[in-house]
């Protein structure tokens, strides 16, 4: 699954431009009003944003996960807040139906995904049960052609735009086995929000709790029909999340790069541009070379990921994604640190974008699994080799 180069360089440049001259500008509304305005998200539907992974039997755009990691580089460019209006759809929300659905649930559910008719949230994240997620709580129990769902889902992105949930239950006995994913309806009965989150960054961004008292769902919604493999559709889909959060996360960084390249030419002390230091030349240079370390780690394995998906045998792709997310993702921390400490006092100061864009990127490294998580797959995959 692919689009053909030309057209995606149009694509890619029509993106460009959108960041630039309408995402851009918009960030002081989102930073002050805690929110994306509506003809922005309108914009992004009419650009095709909610459907780029969503193959065009779907009505999406089919992109690669090479052509995908270039539009999240780009979309990176700008407060965090306005890819993750795209971000469910994208990813977590929908590629456990397009990996594992049936005919029928894809049939149903990709299109109205695609266009951003409907947004679909990720639910697996619960009060005492995050990074293990293999001990999650929340219970779906048979009743003749239905599960009746109990239990509560925390951190839940978009839940107070989604239409839908792809959401993890747990149907039968302990640990992975017995976990089955299912697409729960927002308007359910039974089904209500919590007050949304108070974060440390990323303002714009929706998050709260999901709570199920009750909630009937018919059999026929378990993500491929079949009870018990919903921890299996969670983690098939995370890697290709862990990727898409890899290339976002180098974008961010050239964001913050530019800014302080900018602020080191116009600041002047000692009678000269700070950036005419050398201890300022030194963060820039290293925020730079890590920055393309990590660029190139992304373009690497997202070519192997591809190529899996094609047929290819390749065992240590999700290894490969977890040491890309893991790199990436402390990298743009560290290059968000240097840019505040290049802008000096200013840099404590809400109303220089790095500032802002320190908090945000601070998240990068918990979700889709945290920094120690990868470790762990990474320590875990090592340790099987013979």
């Amino acid at each position: 699954m692919s689009l053909d180069q030309e057209t995606f360089l149009l694509l890619k440049d029509a993106v460009q431009r959108f960041v630039r001259e309408r995402l851009v500008p918009a960030e002081n509304h989102v930073e002050e009003h805690d929110e994306v305005p509506a003809d922005i998200v309108s914009d992004m539907k009419d650009l095709g944003l909610f459907g780029i992974s969503i193959p065009e039997a779907f009505g999406g755009i089919g992109l690669s996960m090479a052509q995908e990691c270039e539009v999240a580089y780009e979309l990176g460019q700008t407060a965090l807040a306005f890819r993750s209006v795209v971000g469910t759809n994208i990813g977590i929300g929908s590629q456990g139906i397009l990996m594992d659905g049936t005919p029928e649930q894809k049939a149903h559910w990709l299109p109205q995904i695609a266009s951003g008719e409907l947004i679909v949230s990720f639910a697996l994240t619960e009060p005492d049960a995050g990074s293990d997620a293999a001990s999650l709580k929340t219970r779906g129990e048979r009743d003749g052609d239905h599960y009746v769902l109990h239990g509560s889902k925390r951190y839940i992105t978009n839940a107070t735009r989604a239409g839908a949930f792809t959401l993890m239950a747990r149907t039968d006995g302990p640990g992975a086995g017995g976990i089955t994913a299912f697409i729960v309806p927002a308007d359910s009965p039974g089904l209500s929000l919590g007050k949304p989150d108070k974060k440390m960054g990323q303002r714009g961004t929706k998050t709260c709790d999901v709570n199920l008292d009750g909630v009937r769902v018919p059999a026929a919604n378990i993500i491929g029909g079949v009870p018990g493999r919903g921890f299996k559709t969670a983690m098939k889909v995370l890697d290709r999340g862990r990727l898409h959060v890899s290339a976002l996360a180098c974008g961010m960084a050239q964001r913050i790069l530019q800014e302080s390249i900018a602020y080191a030419q116009q600041r002047r002390q000692f009678g000269q541009r700070i950036g005419d230091f050398q201890l300022i030349q030194a963060m820039l240079a290293d925020s730079q070379a890590e920055l393309l370390a990590g660029w190139s780690m992304v373009h690497a394995t997202a070519r192997r990921y591809d190529e899996r998906a094609a047929g290819r045998d390749d065992p240590d792709v999700g290894m490969h994604a977890s040491c890309t997310k893991l790199f990436t993702t402390e990298m743009v921390g560290r290059v968000a640190d240097r840019g505040v400490q290049i802008h000096g006092g200013a840099g404590y100061i809400n109303e220089y974008k790095v500032e802002r864009f320190y908090r945000d990127v601070r998240l990068l490294r918990l979700y889709e699994g945290t920094t120690q998580i990868q470790q762990i797959i990474i320590g875990k995959h090592l340790m099987r080799q013979g």
